[in-house]
């Protein structure tokens, strides 16, 4: 009975849920604004962004041979490396043991997963996946967010069209830049995240140039006035930068280092 899947997986989630579980009174503070990027490629996925307080990590999926595989190179997705392994059981646990939340203070929590396969076979079978860990799992539907423990958001290889005619949704879909001037419901694209090197200049040397300056606080503000959150990868990963973003009121910061973004956030 050990050695069946399932199992294995369950007692992943244990394990991991009490070795990392917070002493009492040491829990970090949740950070709504920090999201671990390429999350899995830490030592502990998962775990170590939730040290820090992080309310947002990325996992990249390959769908191989029926199950979806964490990694961000498809030869490096090894079966043992599940996203159910990997993210859905440990949280789902965390979730039970601090009832109904990922931290024992009521916090929204991201997963962000960014699909590397294609889009619609690997949707299909996410789908199904993500059924089972629905009593966890934020809603959506066209006109309706039912906000849960939970959040999902696709990014990558997004099965946007199929996403959008399901009644209701376990995950919703990560916008670009172009999706504000559209007429997509928010409750299928809550987030927009894009290329910073793509729409700006700045690489981090000296101070934000006006031009970009203006230009970052209209994209804030017109994902702001539309009700979505804002995300940038490719910004350059150092406290320079995240101090520009964090005062344009982006919403998401984009990050490798975990423990430095800790610091940067909890001294804002």
């Amino acid at each position: 009975m050990i050695g069946s899947g399932i199992y294995r997986r369950i007692g992943w989630a244990c394990i991991c849920a009490l070795l990392f579980a917070p002493v009492a009174g040491a829990e970090p503070a949740p950070l709504t604004r920090a999201h671990a990027h390429n999350d899995y490629e830490h030592p502990h996925p998962l775990f170590d962004a939730l040290a820090q307080g992080f309310c947002s990590v990325e996992a990249d999926i390959y769908l191989t041979n029926g199950m979806l595989l964490v990694a961000h190179d498809l030869e490096k997705a090894w079966p043992s490396n599940t996203l159910e392994k990997l993210y859905l059981d440990p949280l789902l646990a965390r979730v039970k043991q601090n009832k109904g939340h990922v931290y024992s203070k009521p916090t929204e929590f991201t997963l962000l997963i960014d699909v590397k396969s294609d889009a619609e076979p690997t949707y299909a079978a996410l789908r199904k996946v993500l059924r089972r860990y629905r009593q966890m799992l934020t809603t959506f539907s066209n006109d309706r967010t039912d906000t849960k423990a939970v959040t999902v958001i696709l990014s990558g290889n997004r099965a946007q069209e199929t996403v959008a005619r399901e009644k209701t949704r376990y995950a919703s879909i990560d916008g670009r830049l172009p999706d504000l001037e559209g007429s997509f419901s928010r409750h299928l694209i809550p987030w927009v995240s894009d290329n910073w090197t793509k729409h700006f200049q700045w690489r981090g040397q000296g101070p934000l140039p006006d031009a970009d300056k203006v230009k970052l606080a209209g994209i804030v503000k017109t994902a702001h006035a539309q009700g979505r959150k804002l995300r940038f990868w490719a910004v350059p990963d150092e406290e320079t930068a995240w101090k520009e973003l964090f005062d344009a009121g982006v919403d998401v910061l984009n990050t490798d280092r975990l423990e430095e973004m800790r610091k940067f956030l909890s001294s804002r």
